[in-house]
C-alpha cells in the first residue's frame, strides 16, 4: 500500500510507489474488461469531485473510477455553491468533509491548493491539476500507457512537444518518466521552455526536425492560451508552421513510435487529424487507461491508516 493518505504530485512518490500504482492499475484494467465492471472494493466510501476549473476527461474519469469501486459520488458545482458568496476554499473543503467525504478530488487554477487542503483534512486529497504545478494522475496514466505499448520505460527516448512552461502535465511527466529511467527531450519555442528544466539532464530542442529524430514516444501538448496571455509566439499559424506535428515531421521518429496527447487537442495547430487518428496514436487508449489508474490510486489510498 501507499504510505501517504494523499496523492499531491509525482515529486512526492518514490519509484516503488509509482510502480505499485502502475501494477495495481493493470489489475483494474482487467476488471474493466469484464461484462460487469463494478467491484465492491470501496463500498460505503464517498468521493467528492471539487473542480474549480473546467474539465471533461479528468472529472468524468474520476467519477467513473469512483463508481466502478462502488463509492458514492458527489460532483461539487462551484457556480451554485457558497463559494460565490465568499466562503473560503478551506471552509468549503471542511464542510464537504463533515458531510462524510473520504476522497476529495481537487482541481484548481492556483498551484499548491491540494497541498494546502491535505494539511487541513483527514480525507484523502487527490490532485486533479493545480495551476501550472502538477497533474499526477495524468502522468501515471501516460506512464502506464507507455509501459503497456512498449513493455518498458527505462531507456526510451521520449519527446514532449509544445507549451512546456504552462503545462502541469509536462512537469508531472518529466518527474515521473525520469524516475522510471526514460530519456526526456523537450521541443518547442524558447519562450515556452523554462530555463530551469535545462538543468535537469534534459535535452532541449527549438527545432522540431532535430528533436524528433529517432524518438520512441512523442507526447504533444496543447497551447494553453488561457494561462499564458500573449507574446510567447507571433500567432497560432506561426506556431503550427514551426512546431506542429505533420506527416513529414512524424516520419523522422522511429517506425514504431507512439503518439500521445493529454487532450483536449487543437487539431491543425499542434497535431494534424491524420496523425491524431492514425495507427500510431494511443490518445484514446490514454483515456481508457486513465480510468484504471485512478481506480488504483483510490484503492491504494484507501488502505493508508489515518
Amino acid at each position: 500500500m501507499l504510505t501517504k493518505k494523499d496523492l499531491l504530485g509525482i515529486k512526492e512518490l518514490s519509484v516503488e510507489e509509482i510502480n505499485l500504482i502502475l501494477d495495481t492499475a493493470a489489475v483494474f484494467k482487467d476488471v474493466l474488461g469484464r461484462d460487469i465492471k463494478k467491484v465492491p472494493t470501496l463500498r460505503g466510501k464517498t468521493t467528492v469531485n471539487l473542480f474549480f476549473e473546467p474539465s471533461t476527461r479528468t472529472r468524468t474519469s474520476f467519477e467513473l473510477a469512483a463508481k466502478r469501486l462502488s463509492t458514492d459520488v458527489i460532483n461539487f458545482s462551484v457556480p451554485t455553491s457558497s463559494v460565490v458568496k465568499g466562503e473560503s476554499l478551506i471552509d468549503t473543503a471542511l464542510t464537504v468533509q463533515a458531510l462524510g467525504a473520504d476522497f476529495i478530488i481537487i482541481r484548481h487554477s492556483s498551484s499548491g491548493v491540494p497541498h494546502l487542503l491535505a494539511k487541513k483534512l483527514k480525507a484523502s486529497v487527490i490532485n486533479a491539476g493545480d495551476g501550472t504545478n502538477e497533474h499526477p494522475t495524468q502522468a501515471l496514466l501516460d506512464a502506464f500507457t507507455i509501459r503497456e505499448k512498449k513493455e518498458k520505460i527505462e531507456g526510451l527516448e521520449i519527446a514532449i512537444v509544445g507549451d512546456i512552461a504552462h503545462s502541469r502535465v509536462a512537469k508531472s511527466n518529466i518527474y515521473c518518466l525520469k524516475k522510471l529511467g526514460a530519456k526526456i527531450r523537450l521541443i518547442g519555442p524558447p519562450t515556452l521552455i523554462p530555463k530551469e528544466l535545462e538543468r535537469m539532464d534534459i535535452d532541449v530542442f527549438h527545432n522540431m526536425e532535430a528533436g524528433l529524430k529517432d524518438v520512441d514516444v512523442l507526447m504533444m501538448l496543447r497551447i494553453q492560451m488561457e494561462r499564458q496571455g500573449r507574446g510567447f509566439f507571433p500567432s497560432t499559424k506561426e506556431y503550427s508552421r514551426n512546431w506542429g506535428l505533420t506527416s513529414e515531421r512524424f516520419s523522422l521518429a522511429k517506425d514504431d513510435v507512439i503518439v500521445m496527447h493529454p487532450g483536449p487537442m487543437n487539431r491543425g495547430v499542434e497535431i494534424t487529424s491524420e496523425i491524431a487518428d492514425g495507427p500510431r496514436s494511443v490518445i484514446l487508449e490514454q483515456v481508457t487507461n486513465g480510468l484504471a489508474v485512478r481506480m488504483a490510486v483510490m484503492y491504494l489510498l484507501a488502505g493508508v491508516k489515518r
